[in-house]
C-alpha cells in the first residue's frame, strides 16, 4: 500500500466526509443532487445559482488588437486634433516606450461613422452588417486594460489576469454549469492558426484539466479521425478502451489528484462517444444553400470564419456550453497589421468577419436561440491613436 503524506490523508478524508454529508442531504436540493452527479461526471449539467436566460456562450475574439476608434468608438475631438502632437501631461498616462510622443502626431479616424438603430449607436462603415443589428447589441465602451502587449492582453481578456495560469472564461462556465450534451465537448475552441498567446489562453488553469478547451480545426473537417479504423469492430474498440481506462485508473490510484490524467481518461471516453455524434454535428452540408450563403460560405473572403460561425450555431443547438472563435493569427495579414497599414488590415479583416457574424445573429434569432445564447465580441485591446514611423 502506498504511504500517504499528511496532506493527502487530510484531502482524501475531507472528500469522504463531504460525500457522506451530501448523501444525507440528497433529495433536499437540486444543488446537492448536482454535486453528487459531479462526483461521477464533472461535466454533468448543473443548475445556475439564479434563473438565467442564457444557456450557452459564443465568444468571438478578434485576435490582434482591433482599433476601437475605427470601429465602434468614434472620437470627435480626436478628429479635430488630427495631426497635432499630444502634450507632455497627456503622455504621462500612456505606458509604452514604443512611441516617441513628442513627435508622433494624433491620428483621427479616416472612416465614416453613422448612427444605427433606435438608440442611434455609432458604428464604423467597416461593419455594415453588424450595424444593421444595432438594436440587438449591448455596446460597452468603458472597458480598459493595462496590458500593452498581445499575449498579456489575451490572457487578461480571457482570465482576468495578464499572466498565464488562471482559468479562462470557457473553463469557468463549464466548471459552473457543466454541459447539456455528454457526447460533444463542453468547451470548443476554433482558431485560424497559431496565436500570440499560445494554447494557454484557453487553458483550465488551476481547475481540473477536464475543463480546458477542445480545439476544432479550420476548414471542411474540424475533427479528425472520427471514423473507426477499417477492420476494427465496435466490440474490439470498446474492449481496447476499457483496457486503457483500467490501466490509466491504476496509475491514477497510485498518483491521486492528477487532474491531467483524469482529463485524459475522460477524453478517451468522449472521443468514443463523439464517433456517433460529432460527424452529424460538424457536417455543414446538411444545411441549406440559403443558410450557407447567409454566413458567407463559398466566398473566399468569408468562407473560413463563416464555417466557424455556422458550426458554432450547430453546436449550441446540440447543447455545447461555450464556443470560442478566434479571428486573426500571427501569420499573414491580420488585425495586428494596423501598425503599418491600419486601413488595409481592418478593411480586410472586417470583410472576413462582418457577414459571418451578421449571419450568426440572424440565424440564432430566426431559430429562437438568440434569447438563450450570449454572443460576445471583443479583442485583447484597442489602439493608441497615434501615427507610427514619423
Amino acid at each position: 500500500m502506498k504511504n500517504l503524506t499528511r496532506r493527502e490523508m487530510l484531502r482524501n478524508t475531507g472528500r469522504g466526509f463531504g460525500t457522506i454529508a451530501l448523501a444525507s442531504m440528497a433529495g433536499e436540493s437540486a444543488f446537492v443532487q448536482s454535486a453528487l452527479a459531479e462526483v461521477a461526471n464533472p461535466l454533468a449539467p448543473k443548475p445556475p445559482h439564479e434563473p438565467a436566460r442564457a444557456k450557452a456562450v459564443i465568444h468571438l475574439f478578434m485576435h490582434g488588437g482591433v482599433s476601437h476608434v475605427d470601429t465602434f468608438d468614434p472620437k470627435p475631438e480626436l478628429a479635430k486634433r488630427n495631426g497635432q502632437t499630444i502634450s507632455a501631461e497627456m503622455a504621462k498616462g500612456l505606458k509604452t516606450n514604443r512611441i516617441d510622443f513628442a513627435r508622433a502626431p494624433m491620428r483621427g479616424s479616416p472612416l465614416t461613422f453613422q448612427r444605427h438603430g433606435q438608440a442611434g449607436m455609432e458604428i464604423s462603415e467597416l461593419f455594415p452588417g453588424i450595424a444593421s443589428k444595432a438594436d440587438e447589441i449591448a455596446l460597452i465602451r468603458s472597458c480598459y486594460g493595462d496590458a500593452f502587449d498581445h499575449a498579456p492582453g489575451m490572457y487578461l481578456r480571457n482570465s482576468g489576469s495578464q499572466f498565464p495560469g488562471r482559468p479562462c472564461l470557457g473553463s469557468w462556465v463549464t466548471y459552473g454549469l457543466g454541459s447539456e450534451n455528454q457526447n460533444l465537448p463542453a468547451f470548443v475552441v476554433m482558431s485560424d492558426g497559431a496565436m500570440k498567446s499560445g494554447p494557454g489562453v484557453y487553458n483550465a488553469g488551476f481547475l481540473p484539466a477536464v475543463y480546458q478547451g477542445t480545439v476544432f480545426r479550420s476548414g471542411e473537417y474540424p475533427v479528425l479521425n472520427l471514423a473507426t479504423p477499417k477492420g476494427v469492430t465496435p466490440k474490439a474498440q470498446r474492449n481496447s478502451l476499457d483496457l486503457i481506462a483500467e490501466l490509466n485508473q491504476k496509475h491514477l490510484d497510485a498518483h491521486p489528484g492528477g487532474s491531467e490524467l483524469e482529463a485524459r481518461i475522460a477524453s478517451y471516453e468522449l472521443a468514443f462517444r463523439m464517433q456517433s455524434s460529432a460527424p452529424e454535428a460538424v457536417d455543414l452540408s446538411r444545411e441549406t444553400a440559403v443558410t450557407r450563403a447567409l454566413y458567407g460560405i463559398g466566398d473566399p473572403e468569408t468562407d473560413d470564419f463563416g464555417r466557424k460561425c455556422l458550426l458554432a450555431r450547430r453546436l449550441v443547438e446540440r447543447g455545447v456550453r461555450f464556443i470560442q472563435l478566434y479571428s486573426g493569427t500571427n501569420i499573414g495579414k491580420d488585425w495586428d497589421d494596423a501598425h503599418t497599414d491600419l486601413h488595409g488590415s481592418h478593411t480586410l479583416m472586417c470583410k472576413k468577419t462582418d457577414q459571418p457574424i451578421t449571419g450568426l445573429l440572424t440565424d440564432l434569432k430566426a431559430r429562437g436561440l438568440l434569447d438563450s445564447t450570449l454572443v460576445v465580441w471583443n479583442s485583447e485591446f484597442g489602439r493608441t491613436p497615434l501615427a507610427e514611423g514619423t
